[in-house]
Protein backbone atom coordinates (compact mmCIF):
# COMPACT_ATOMS: atom_id res chain seq x y z
CA UNK A 1 0.00 0.00 0.00
CA UNK A 2 1.07 3.53 -0.71
CA UNK A 3 2.08 5.35 2.06
CA UNK A 4 1.75 9.56 1.74
CA UNK A 5 2.45 12.65 3.93
CA UNK A 6 -0.55 15.49 4.40
CA UNK A 7 2.04 17.62 3.13
CA UNK A 8 1.70 15.48 -0.29
CA UNK A 9 -1.91 15.11 -0.38
CA UNK A 10 -2.21 19.22 0.30
CA UNK A 11 -0.05 19.87 -2.00
CA UNK A 12 -2.04 17.81 -4.62
CA UNK A 13 -4.96 19.45 -3.70
CA UNK A 14 -3.70 22.97 -3.94
CA UNK A 15 -2.45 22.14 -7.47
CA UNK A 16 -5.59 20.35 -8.53
CA UNK A 17 -7.78 23.08 -7.36
CA UNK A 18 -5.83 25.83 -8.95
CA UNK A 19 -4.44 26.92 -5.31
CA UNK A 20 -0.82 26.84 -6.33
CA UNK A 21 -0.99 28.79 -9.14
CA UNK A 22 -3.67 30.82 -10.51
CA UNK A 23 -5.47 29.16 -13.95
CA UNK A 24 -5.30 30.98 -17.19
CA UNK A 25 -7.13 33.94 -17.41
CA UNK A 26 -10.41 33.00 -19.57
CA UNK A 27 -10.18 29.56 -17.57
CA UNK A 28 -13.79 30.17 -15.54
CA UNK A 29 -15.62 26.78 -17.00
CA UNK A 30 -12.82 24.82 -16.54
CA UNK A 31 -11.77 25.32 -13.20
CA UNK A 32 -15.55 25.37 -12.09
CA UNK A 33 -16.00 21.65 -14.08
CA UNK A 34 -12.20 20.86 -11.92
CA UNK A 35 -13.38 21.38 -8.55
CA UNK A 36 -17.15 20.00 -9.47
CA UNK A 37 -19.11 22.79 -9.16
CA UNK A 38 -18.57 26.31 -7.00
CA UNK A 39 -21.12 26.78 -3.96
CA UNK A 40 -22.90 29.46 -4.23
CA UNK A 41 -24.67 30.24 -1.15
CA UNK A 42 -23.87 33.75 -1.59
CA UNK A 43 -23.30 35.21 -5.33
CA UNK A 44 -20.41 37.46 -4.01
CA UNK A 45 -18.32 34.36 -2.57
CA UNK A 46 -18.50 32.06 -5.81
CA UNK A 47 -17.22 35.04 -7.57
CA UNK A 48 -14.06 35.46 -5.42
CA UNK A 49 -13.25 31.99 -5.12
CA UNK A 50 -13.59 31.74 -8.98
CA UNK A 51 -11.38 34.91 -8.24
CA UNK A 52 -9.11 33.23 -6.15
CA UNK A 53 -8.29 30.44 -8.76
CA UNK A 54 -8.15 32.24 -12.28
CA UNK A 55 -6.00 34.56 -13.40
CA UNK A 56 -6.99 38.57 -14.28
CA UNK A 57 -10.56 37.32 -13.25
CA UNK A 58 -12.83 40.70 -13.51
CA UNK A 59 -15.82 41.69 -11.27
CA UNK A 60 -19.30 40.69 -12.62
CA UNK A 61 -17.16 38.01 -15.60
CA UNK A 62 -19.55 35.15 -14.23
CA UNK A 63 -22.39 37.06 -15.13
CA UNK A 64 -21.86 36.72 -18.80
CA UNK A 65 -22.18 33.05 -18.68
CA UNK A 66 -24.70 32.36 -16.44
CA UNK A 67 -27.31 34.81 -17.66
CA UNK A 68 -26.25 35.34 -21.47
CA UNK A 69 -24.40 32.54 -23.36
CA UNK A 70 -25.71 30.09 -20.50
CA UNK A 71 -22.47 27.88 -20.85
CA UNK A 72 -22.61 28.14 -16.78
CA UNK A 73 -25.55 27.25 -14.33
CA UNK A 74 -27.05 27.85 -10.90
CA UNK A 75 -28.87 25.55 -9.16
CA UNK A 76 -29.49 23.57 -5.87
CA UNK A 77 -27.48 20.37 -5.62
CA UNK A 78 -25.78 18.25 -2.86
CA UNK A 79 -27.98 20.25 -0.12
CA UNK A 80 -26.86 23.48 -1.33
CA UNK A 81 -26.37 26.36 -4.08
CA UNK A 82 -23.79 25.60 -6.97
CA UNK A 83 -22.56 26.67 -9.53
CA UNK A 84 -21.93 24.34 -12.68
CA UNK A 85 -20.81 24.26 -16.41
CA UNK A 86 -24.20 23.54 -18.19
CA UNK A 87 -22.27 20.56 -19.83
CA UNK A 88 -22.07 19.16 -16.63
CA UNK A 89 -25.67 19.65 -15.55
CA UNK A 90 -26.72 16.32 -16.99
CA UNK A 91 -24.01 13.99 -14.48
CA UNK A 92 -24.81 15.59 -11.35
CA UNK A 93 -28.68 15.25 -12.45
CA UNK A 94 -28.17 11.42 -13.10
CA UNK A 95 -26.05 10.94 -9.84
CA UNK A 96 -28.07 13.09 -7.63
CA UNK A 97 -31.33 12.46 -8.63
CA UNK A 98 -33.88 11.72 -5.65
CA UNK A 99 -35.99 8.59 -5.51
CA UNK A 100 -39.25 8.53 -7.36
CA UNK A 101 -40.90 8.20 -3.95
CA UNK A 102 -39.48 11.05 -2.37
CA UNK A 103 -37.67 11.77 0.75
CA UNK A 104 -38.74 10.42 4.26
CA UNK A 105 -41.76 11.34 6.26
CA UNK A 106 -39.50 13.45 8.67
CA UNK A 107 -37.85 15.49 5.82
CA UNK A 108 -41.76 15.95 4.95
CA UNK A 109 -42.86 16.82 8.49
CA UNK A 110 -40.22 19.49 8.70
CA UNK A 111 -41.21 20.94 5.69
CA UNK A 112 -44.70 20.98 6.66
CA UNK A 113 -46.10 19.20 3.68
CA UNK A 114 -47.58 15.50 2.78
CA UNK A 115 -46.51 13.27 0.69
CA UNK A 116 -49.32 14.08 -1.81
CA UNK A 117 -47.82 17.46 -1.63
CA UNK A 118 -44.70 16.77 -2.25
CA UNK A 119 -45.53 14.32 -5.49
CA UNK A 120 -47.84 16.90 -7.15
CA UNK A 121 -45.11 19.46 -6.88
CA UNK A 122 -42.72 17.40 -8.43
CA UNK A 123 -44.71 16.61 -10.99
CA UNK A 124 -46.02 19.91 -11.34
CA UNK A 125 -43.04 22.18 -11.66
CA UNK A 126 -41.89 21.01 -15.44
CA UNK A 127 -44.86 21.83 -16.70
CA UNK A 128 -45.25 25.05 -15.05
CA UNK A 129 -41.60 26.27 -16.14
CA UNK A 130 -40.76 27.00 -19.26
CA UNK A 131 -37.16 28.93 -20.87
CA UNK A 132 -38.33 32.21 -19.62
CA UNK A 133 -37.59 33.41 -15.90
CA UNK A 134 -39.95 33.21 -13.39
CA UNK A 135 -40.46 34.22 -9.95
CA UNK A 136 -41.06 32.36 -7.13
CA UNK A 137 -44.35 33.85 -6.83
CA UNK A 138 -45.35 33.03 -10.19
CA UNK A 139 -44.26 29.59 -10.09
CA UNK A 140 -46.30 29.32 -6.39
CA UNK A 141 -48.72 30.77 -8.35
CA UNK A 142 -48.69 28.59 -11.42
CA UNK A 143 -48.29 25.13 -9.38
CA UNK A 144 -51.42 26.26 -7.50
CA UNK A 145 -53.03 26.38 -10.69
CA UNK A 146 -52.11 22.64 -11.83
CA UNK A 147 -51.78 20.89 -8.43
CA UNK A 148 -53.93 22.82 -5.92
CA UNK A 149 -54.14 26.00 -3.85
CA UNK A 150 -53.01 23.57 -0.81
CA UNK A 151 -49.32 23.80 -1.99
CA UNK A 152 -48.52 27.45 -3.25
CA UNK A 153 -47.01 27.87 0.42
CA UNK A 154 -44.73 24.73 0.20
CA UNK A 155 -43.62 26.57 -3.45
CA UNK A 156 -42.74 29.51 -1.14
CA UNK A 157 -40.49 28.00 1.33
CA UNK A 158 -37.60 30.58 1.59
CA UNK A 159 -35.19 27.78 1.81
CA UNK A 160 -35.77 26.19 -1.09
CA UNK A 161 -38.19 23.37 0.51
CA UNK A 162 -39.84 20.95 -2.26
CA UNK A 163 -37.86 22.86 -5.08
CA UNK A 164 -34.50 21.62 -3.99
CA UNK A 165 -35.91 18.22 -5.19
CA UNK A 166 -37.40 19.53 -8.87
CA UNK A 167 -33.77 21.03 -9.02
CA UNK A 168 -32.35 17.30 -7.92
CA UNK A 169 -34.35 15.73 -10.57
CA UNK A 170 -33.20 18.39 -13.72
CA UNK A 171 -36.55 20.29 -13.74
CA UNK A 172 -36.26 23.41 -12.25
CA UNK A 173 -32.71 25.93 -12.46
CA UNK A 174 -31.94 29.77 -11.66
CA UNK A 175 -32.81 32.11 -13.95
CA UNK A 176 -31.55 35.93 -13.91
CA UNK A 177 -32.66 37.89 -11.17
CA UNK A 178 -35.53 40.30 -11.61
CA UNK A 179 -34.16 43.20 -9.34
CA UNK A 180 -34.35 41.69 -5.71
CA UNK A 181 -36.64 38.79 -6.66
CA UNK A 182 -34.86 35.40 -7.82
CA UNK A 183 -36.50 33.36 -10.94
CA UNK A 184 -36.38 30.00 -12.29
CA UNK A 185 -36.41 28.40 -15.11
CA UNK A 186 -36.41 24.65 -16.75
CA UNK A 187 -33.15 23.31 -17.36
CA UNK A 188 -33.80 21.80 -20.66
CA UNK A 189 -35.14 25.22 -22.02
CA UNK A 190 -33.29 27.45 -20.82
CA UNK A 191 -29.77 25.72 -21.38
CA UNK A 192 -31.61 24.29 -25.27
CA UNK A 193 -30.32 20.83 -24.15
CA UNK A 194 -31.34 17.68 -22.95
CA UNK A 195 -30.03 16.20 -19.65
CA UNK A 196 -29.79 12.58 -20.13
CA UNK A 197 -26.78 10.42 -18.84
CA UNK A 198 -26.30 6.91 -17.62
CA UNK A 199 -26.25 6.83 -14.05
CA UNK A 200 -23.86 4.25 -13.68
CA UNK A 201 -21.52 6.44 -15.75
CA UNK A 202 -22.46 9.39 -14.52
CA UNK A 203 -21.61 7.97 -11.00
CA UNK A 204 -18.18 6.75 -12.03
CA UNK A 205 -17.53 10.05 -13.80
CA UNK A 206 -18.39 12.11 -10.59
CA UNK A 207 -16.09 10.28 -8.42
CA UNK A 208 -13.26 10.31 -10.44
CA UNK A 209 -13.95 14.33 -10.60
CA UNK A 210 -14.15 14.63 -6.95
CA UNK A 211 -10.72 12.49 -6.67
CA UNK A 212 -9.12 14.19 -8.96
CA UNK A 213 -9.90 17.98 -7.06
CA UNK A 214 -9.90 16.51 -3.66
CA UNK A 215 -8.48 13.00 -3.14
CA UNK A 216 -7.57 10.81 -1.57
CA UNK A 217 -10.35 10.25 0.14
CA UNK A 218 -12.57 7.67 1.92
CA UNK A 219 -15.89 6.86 1.33
CA UNK A 220 -17.00 8.18 4.37
CA UNK A 221 -15.36 11.73 3.33
CA UNK A 222 -17.12 11.36 -0.18
CA UNK A 223 -20.22 10.77 1.34
CA UNK A 224 -19.79 14.01 3.56
CA UNK A 225 -18.95 15.64 0.36
CA UNK A 226 -22.01 14.64 -1.72
CA UNK A 227 -24.64 14.43 1.28
CA UNK A 228 -25.53 10.84 0.62
CA UNK A 229 -23.14 8.25 2.23
CA UNK A 230 -24.93 5.44 1.17
CA UNK A 231 -24.90 6.57 -2.03
CA UNK A 232 -21.21 7.52 -2.25
CA UNK A 233 -20.45 3.99 -0.79
CA UNK A 234 -21.97 2.12 -3.68
CA UNK A 235 -20.18 5.03 -6.09
CA UNK A 236 -16.92 4.17 -4.78
CA UNK A 237 -17.67 0.41 -4.73
CA UNK A 238 -19.19 0.54 -8.28
CA UNK A 239 -15.43 2.66 -9.34
CA UNK A 240 -13.14 0.02 -7.41
CA UNK A 241 -11.22 -1.18 -10.80
CA UNK A 242 -10.31 2.72 -11.17
CA UNK A 243 -9.17 2.91 -7.30
CA UNK A 244 -5.90 2.36 -4.98
CA UNK A 245 -5.92 1.85 -1.67
CA UNK A 246 -3.34 4.58 -0.29
CA UNK A 247 -2.37 5.60 3.50
CA UNK A 248 -2.18 9.12 4.31
CA UNK A 249 -0.18 9.19 8.06
CA UNK A 250 -2.44 5.89 9.04
CA UNK A 251 -5.33 6.69 7.86
CA UNK A 252 -6.50 4.57 4.98
CA UNK A 253 -7.89 6.25 2.12
CA UNK A 254 -8.72 5.90 -1.58
CA UNK A 255 -7.27 7.42 -5.12
CA UNK A 256 -7.45 6.78 -8.51
CA UNK A 257 -4.95 4.93 -9.46
CA UNK A 258 -3.56 7.09 -12.57
CA UNK A 259 -3.05 9.49 -9.19
CA UNK A 260 -0.66 8.04 -7.17
CA UNK A 261 2.41 8.26 -9.11
CA UNK A 262 1.35 12.32 -9.10
CA UNK A 263 1.29 11.85 -5.59
CA UNK A 264 4.20 10.16 -4.35
CA UNK A 265 5.82 12.81 -6.60
CA UNK A 266 4.41 15.79 -4.85
CA UNK A 267 6.34 17.65 -2.75
CA UNK A 268 5.62 20.15 -0.13
CA UNK A 269 2.65 22.49 -0.37
CA UNK A 270 2.87 26.18 -1.14
CA UNK A 271 1.94 29.52 -1.33
CA UNK A 272 -0.49 32.40 -0.05
CA UNK A 273 -4.01 32.26 -0.99
CA UNK A 274 -7.03 34.63 0.00
CA UNK A 275 -10.27 32.56 -0.43
CA UNK A 276 -13.66 33.78 0.43
CA UNK A 277 -16.45 32.11 2.68
CA UNK A 278 -17.83 28.75 1.68
CA UNK A 279 -15.03 27.96 -0.57
CA UNK A 280 -14.54 24.64 -1.88
CA UNK A 281 -11.11 23.75 -0.44
CA UNK A 282 -12.50 24.49 3.26
CA UNK A 283 -15.40 22.37 2.65
CA UNK A 284 -14.71 19.92 0.45
CA UNK A 285 -11.50 18.53 1.93
CA UNK A 286 -11.14 16.15 4.33
CA UNK A 287 -10.31 15.61 7.31
CA UNK A 288 -10.35 19.55 8.50
CA UNK A 289 -7.93 18.50 11.47
CA UNK A 290 -5.32 17.97 8.33
CA UNK A 291 -5.36 21.81 7.36
CA UNK A 292 -7.21 23.81 9.97
CA UNK A 293 -5.37 23.78 13.74
CA UNK A 294 -8.13 21.81 16.47
CA UNK A 295 -7.46 24.88 18.33
CA UNK A 296 -9.26 27.29 15.71
CA UNK A 297 -11.56 24.75 13.90
CA UNK A 298 -14.51 26.91 15.84
CA UNK A 299 -13.41 30.14 13.99
CA UNK A 300 -13.48 28.66 10.65
CA UNK A 301 -16.54 26.48 10.99
CA UNK A 302 -18.59 28.19 12.88
CA UNK A 303 -22.51 28.22 14.11
CA UNK A 304 -25.27 27.23 11.32
CA UNK A 305 -23.28 26.28 9.09
CA UNK A 306 -20.99 29.40 8.66
CA UNK A 307 -17.69 28.50 7.04
CA UNK A 308 -15.34 31.93 7.26
CA UNK A 309 -13.07 33.20 4.98
CA UNK A 310 -9.51 31.54 5.21
CA UNK A 311 -6.15 32.51 4.67
CA UNK A 312 -4.48 29.77 3.58
CA UNK A 313 -0.35 29.50 3.85
CA UNK A 314 1.26 25.98 2.21
CA UNK A 315 -2.32 24.48 2.02
CA UNK A 316 -2.78 25.15 5.84
CA UNK A 317 -5.79 27.58 7.59
CA UNK A 318 -3.44 30.22 8.78
CA UNK A 319 -6.05 33.06 9.74
CA UNK A 320 -9.20 33.99 8.91
CA UNK A 321 -10.29 37.55 7.29
CA UNK A 322 -12.69 40.14 6.28
CA UNK A 323 -13.05 43.01 3.82
CA UNK A 324 -15.00 45.80 3.14
CA UNK A 325 -15.34 48.61 0.82
CA UNK A 326 -14.81 52.52 2.67
CA UNK A 327 -14.98 55.05 0.27
CA UNK A 328 -12.05 54.32 -2.67
CA UNK A 329 -10.31 51.80 -0.18
CA UNK A 330 -10.83 47.95 -0.23
CA UNK A 331 -10.04 47.33 3.37
CA UNK A 332 -9.14 43.69 4.18
CA UNK A 333 -8.80 42.53 7.76
CA UNK A 334 -6.60 39.38 8.82
CA UNK A 335 -6.83 37.67 11.96
CA UNK A 336 -3.96 35.34 11.84
CA UNK A 337 -3.79 32.32 13.96
CA UNK A 338 -0.09 32.63 14.61
CA UNK A 339 2.95 35.56 13.56
CA UNK A 340 3.68 35.58 9.93
CA UNK A 341 6.70 35.48 9.09
CA UNK A 342 8.00 38.49 6.55
CA UNK A 343 7.65 36.59 3.28
CA UNK A 344 3.72 35.32 4.22
CA UNK A 345 3.06 38.83 4.99
CA UNK A 346 4.19 40.33 1.19
CA UNK A 347 2.15 37.56 -0.23
CA UNK A 348 -0.77 38.02 1.69
CA UNK A 349 -0.03 42.33 0.80
CA UNK A 350 0.46 41.10 -2.79
CA UNK A 351 -3.19 39.23 -2.61
CA UNK A 352 -4.95 41.98 -1.04
CA UNK A 353 -3.64 44.06 -3.82
CA UNK A 354 -5.16 41.58 -6.56
CA UNK A 355 -8.35 41.58 -4.29
CA UNK A 356 -8.23 45.48 -4.85
CA UNK A 357 -7.88 45.47 -8.22
CA UNK A 358 -10.51 43.24 -8.77
CA UNK A 359 -13.43 44.85 -6.72
CA UNK A 360 -12.09 48.19 -8.03
CA UNK A 361 -10.35 50.35 -5.19
CA UNK A 362 -7.35 51.09 -3.37
CA UNK A 363 -6.01 48.10 -1.26
CA UNK A 364 -6.05 48.42 2.66
CA UNK A 365 -4.27 46.05 5.24
CA UNK A 366 -4.85 45.54 8.74
CA UNK A 367 -4.36 43.16 11.28
CA UNK A 368 -6.60 42.04 14.09
CA UNK A 369 -5.10 42.72 17.64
Amino acid sequence: MTKLSWDQVLAFRLERQFLDSRAPAGSLLEVTRALCGVRAQLPSTAELSLWARVESLEHGEVKQPLEQARTLVKTWMRGTLQLLPADDLAVHVAVMRPRPEGPGDAWLRLRKVTRKQYLAIVESVPRALDGRPRTREWLADRVAELAGPDVREAVLFSWGGVLKESARNGDLCFGPPKGRNVTFVRPDRWLRRTLRADPEEAGRDLVRRFLTAYGPASAVDFGRWLEHPTKAKALMKASAAELAKVEVEGRPALALVDDVDVLQRSGRPRGVRLVPAFDQYVTGTRPREAFVPAEHMKRVYGQQGWVAPVLLVDGRAAGIWSHERRGDSIRVEVEPFTKLQPKVRQALADEVERLAVFLGGTPELSFAA
